[in-house]
Parts: C-alpha cells; sequence; structure tokens
C-alpha cells in the first residue's frame, strides 16, 4: 500500500516551488498565474474568468476597461479628465441592467402614451418586457412610438402643449438622460441650475440675491425665450453632441425621439422639423445642452471677457438673467442677444425682454425683477440699510391662491383628518420653494388665506351654514395638525459668479 504525505495530497497549484521564471510588476511571478488557471479548472470554472496578476494588481476602475460596456461612473472620470474626448460605445449601455436600474427611477404616476400601456400592467411582467426591450435594441429594431399630445391651461390664458411619449420610450429615455447628464455635466457652466443634479432653482434664487448684493452690479438685461423647446434646431443639436459622442447608433435614438410623429387631440399625426416635446424625460437634458452652446460658452467666452467690467448670466432652463457693472457692457449684450440666438432658431420676446438700472442707489418696488417665480428688489430695512429683498412674484401668489381656493372647494367633502392631511401636503408643497430667507410675510399671506378658504367652504357642507364659529375651527384644526410656515435658515456656501 502507497501512503501519500500531506506535500502529495495537496493540489498542484498550491505547490510553493521557486521559480526561475521572469516576475510581473510587482513580485508576481507567472507561477501565481498558472496557479489561477488551475484552480479555475479544478473548480470547473470557464478559464476565461481567470485575471491575470497585473488586471489583480490594479485597483478596478469601472468602465475603463476595452471592449465593455461605460459605467457612469467611469463616463464621470473620463469627462472630467478629458474635456475634449469623444465617447464611444455608448450605446451598448442600454442593457439589461441598466435599464431595469432606471425603471426605479421612473415615475410610475406619469400619463400614459398612444398605447395606454401603464406602470403598473407594465410591471406585471417586468423583467421579460425589459428583457424584450433590451433585445431590440441589441438587434436594431427599436422603433419610437408616436407621442401623444395634450394641452395644460397657462396662468395667461394660453395653452402649453405637452408631449407624452409612451412607457417604453420614457424608460429608455431616462438611461440616454442619465448617460448624457453624465457626459455633459463636467462642461457646463458653474451658472448653469436647469436639470443638473444637487441644483435647485431656490438655489438659483438665493445665489441670485447673494451676488446681487455684495457683487458690483448695477444693470439688469432681462429676456424671454419665445417658444424655446417648439423652435429648437435639430440640426444644430445633433452637431452639438457630437461635440462629445462618438457614437452613431446613440444619437440615431436620440433622432428617432426628435422626428417621432406627434398625435394631437383631433387625431392628427404631425411630424416635427424643429423642436423637442415638453413631457419628454429626455428633453430637459437636451435643452440643456442646447443653451449651454448657443448661449452659456458665448456668454463665458466672449461677452463676459469684452465687458469692461464685472458681469454674470444665471440661467435655469430657458429662463435667464443677465447682470453688468456698467451700463454700455449691459446696451451691447441687450442688442447681441437677439442676433446670437437668431444663429440657433431662437427669438427672444420682445415684451419681455428689457435692460433696467438695478442698484442699491435706486431702491423701491418700481426697478424689480421677476425670475423663477420671485421678485427681486432693493429695499430699506428698519436700520435703513438698502438691502436685496425677495418675495413670491403677485401673479404666482394669485395662481398659488387661487389653486388652492379651487381645491379646497372642490374636496371639502372629505372627513377632518383626512382633508387637513391633504391640505397639508399642498401647503408644505408652496413653502418647500417659496419660504427662502426674507419671504415669510408672503408665506404668512398664502396660510391665511387657505385658513379662511377652509373656513367658508366646510361652514357650507351639507347646504348649512355657520356650522361653527372661528374660535372651534381653530381649535379643531390645531388639534388636527395643520403645517404652518417656519422661519428657513440657509446655511450653505453660495455660489460667487466673479
Amino acid at each position: 500500500m502507497v501512503h501519500y504525505s500531506a506535500e502529495m495530497l495537496s493540489p498542484w497549484w498550491e505547490e510553493s516551488r521557486p521559480s526561475d521564471r521572469p516576475l510581473y510588476t510587482d513580485g508576481v511571478s507567472y507561477q501565481a498565474y498558472y496557479s489561477e488557471v488551475g484552480k479555475a479548472h479544478h473548480m470547473g470554472k470557464d478559464l476565461t474568468e481567470v485575471r491575470s496578476p497585473q488586471r489583480k494588481l490594479v485597483p478596478d476602475k469601472v468602465g475603463l476597461e476595452k471592449y465593455e460596456p461605460t459605467s457612469l461612473r467611469g463616463i464621470a472620470i473620463k469627462s472630467k479628465e478629458r474635456a475634449k474626448h469623444r465617447f464611444q460605445n455608448l450605446y451598448r449601455c442600454l442593457n439589461y441592467r441598466f435599464l431595469l436600474s432606471c425603471w426605479a427611477e421612473l415615475n410610475k404616476n406619469a400619463a400614459s402614451g398612444v398605447d395606454r400601456v401603464t406602470a403598473e400592467a407594465y410591471k406585471e411582467n417586468l423583467e421579460a418586457n425589459v428583457k424584450a426591450q433590451a433585445k431590440r435594441l441589441k438587434q436594431r429594431r427599436y422603433r419610437a412610438k408616436l407621442v401623444r399630445r395634450c394641452y395644460i391651461p397657462k396662468e395667461n390664458g394660453k395653452e402649453r402643449p405637452l408631449g407624452i411619449p409612451a412607457l417604453e420610450d420614457r424608460l429608455l429615455q431616462l438611461a440616454c438622460a442619465k448617460i448624457l447628464s453624465t457626459i455633459f455635466e463636467a462642461d457646463f457652466v458653474e451658472t448653469s441650475y436647469g436639470y443638473r443634479p444637487n441644483r435647485s432653482a431656490r438655489e438659483a434664487i438665493e445665489d441670485l440675491q447673494f451676488n446681487l448684493q455684495f457683487g458690483k452690479y448695477g444693470y439688469i438685461v432681462e429676456a424671454d425665450i419665445k417658444g424655446f423647446f417648439d423652435n429648437i434646431d435639430h440640426d444644430w443639436l445633433l452637431r452639438m453632441l457630437r461635440e462629445r459622442i462618438d457614437d452613431a447608433a446613440f444619437l440615431s435614438l436620440i433622432r428617432k425621439w426628435l422626428k417621432a410623429g406627434i398625435l394631437d387631440t383631433d387625431g392628427k399625426i404631425i411630424h416635427p422639423e424643429s423642436g423637442t416635446p415638453q413631457g419628454g424625460v429626455v428633453s430637459p437634458v437636451l435643452a440643456n445642452i442646447y443653451l449651454h452652446f448657443a448661449l452659456d460658452l458665448w456668454f463665458e467666452k466672449r461677452v463676459k471677457i469684452n465687458c469692461r467690467g464685472n458681469a454674470f448670466i444665471l440661467r435655469y432652463a430657458d429662463d435667464f438673467i443677465c447682470a453688468f457693472q456698467y451700463r454700455d457692457d449691459a446696451r451691447r449684450f441687450y442688442y447681441e442677444l437677439p442676433e446670437r440666438l437668431a444663429n440657433f432658431n431662437l427669438s427672444v420676446a420682445p415684451e419681455k425682454t428689457a435692460l433696467l438700472r438695478f442698484s442699491r442707489f435706486h431702491p423701491g418696488m418700481e426697478r424689480r425683477i421677476v425670475f423663477l417665480g420671485f421678485e427681486t428688489y432693493w429695499m430699506e430695512d428698519s436700520s435703513g440699510a438698502v438691502k436685496v429683498r425677495q418675495r413670491t412674484a403677485r401673479k404666482k401668489l394669485q395662481g398659488a391662491c387661487r389653486r388652492i381656493k379651487e381645491w379646497i372647494k372642490e374636496n371639502r367633502h372629505l372627513k377632518g383628518r383626512e382633508f387637513i392631511k391633504a391640505l397639508n401636503r399642498r401647503l408644505q408643497g408652496h413653502y418647500n420653494y417659496y419660504n427662502i430667507p426674507g419671504n415669510l410675510e408672503s408665506i404668512w399671506r398664502f396660510y391665511f388665506w387657505a385658513l379662511e378658504c377652509a373656513f367658508k367652504w366646510l361652514n357650507r357642507r351639507g347646504g348649512k351654514r355657520k356650522s361653527f364659529t372661528w374660535r372651534i375651527f381653530n381649535k379643531a384644526i390645531e388639534l388636527l395638525g395643520i403645517a404652518k410656515p417656519k422661519m428657513r435658515i440657509v446655511n450653505r456656501q453660495h455660489r460667487v459668479f466673479a
């Protein structure tokens, strides 16, 4: 009987014989590599799963490996480090796993498209549906569906057209929007706030107040782009995207959504020659990229450099405002702006474009500017110091009061706790946006208006009048816990537009 020692029984990949073969980097020998191969063979693994010693020693850089789909982290790193890099193989990122992760971020409460497929119905067979869509993308058989058009009323009495894509189109648009946002986030200027991560309209308002208060600016140019989303030039937009993207298959998806037919409310199909539908998931990112090249870079590299004094532009989506130190710089920009926008198939609304004096030496509400739902103006405080103040714009406050009145009138049949809970959601939504330092008075006006409307219409439930007094009403809402305005303190560092 043959006896085997422990060394003879040990697997051959664990043998530690000295090797005279040359070493890899950091002292890793060929023997270490072959040990990995033998171990994989013993465990029944495919030899392609074995990693070379070099790759084992280098930390993983997600998305930077050759011939592998680029991850969002890898895109962000490369976009920041290489400003002129053009990304390839982005189309391969649109795989099953990525689409499934985007499903978790998709708005499930949005209206359905032309196919009338809801999120609940799609979720019943989610994995199979996403796999089928990923397969169509891989086989280049994807076709964009028609966009369903609907209209929502505006505060000025007009209607705003919205385009609602089908559910699968929205899912794919979200995936592409995440990729586009990751690529161009490193390129966007500091004064751009719209549709960017970790930025909000309220931050834009607060930074505007800070820079006007402590900066050297005396003139403001207000401008409004007429029908911006409807007049985006498709050729210009694709040319802008090619500055950072070298992937024909990925760009073809963008073109399909731009050229997708629109099913109007009267049943007619419109084939757009320009514009991107408001309501599409990818439209905000595309609009931001368009104005980045058409407006932001022009201001930073041409207008600002040629100014005699300080100047800055603050933009949120298609709403922007420009501040200048000297009048001649402001006038030159005021007259050059229409020509610049005309090159990109855009135009300004003359009735909403103005050049005004805005200085601490001319305080008062007569020289106020309206931006993102707020009125900004210079005013003396109780101590006599002149400061930049902000409050809710008059039209926005009137519109909010009208909407809360209509809601209370339509929902006065709800029970007490249910009514207060639903009312608190609407009150808190108003507070979350408009509660900035110095605007507490407008917030309280909205709150007291909501109380008056609630007292009036709750007293008329069941055809009765004066079923309770103000004293009983106040006790009831205090007991049920109505949301009240609170002073908000800003403790973040403001962005300085030097």
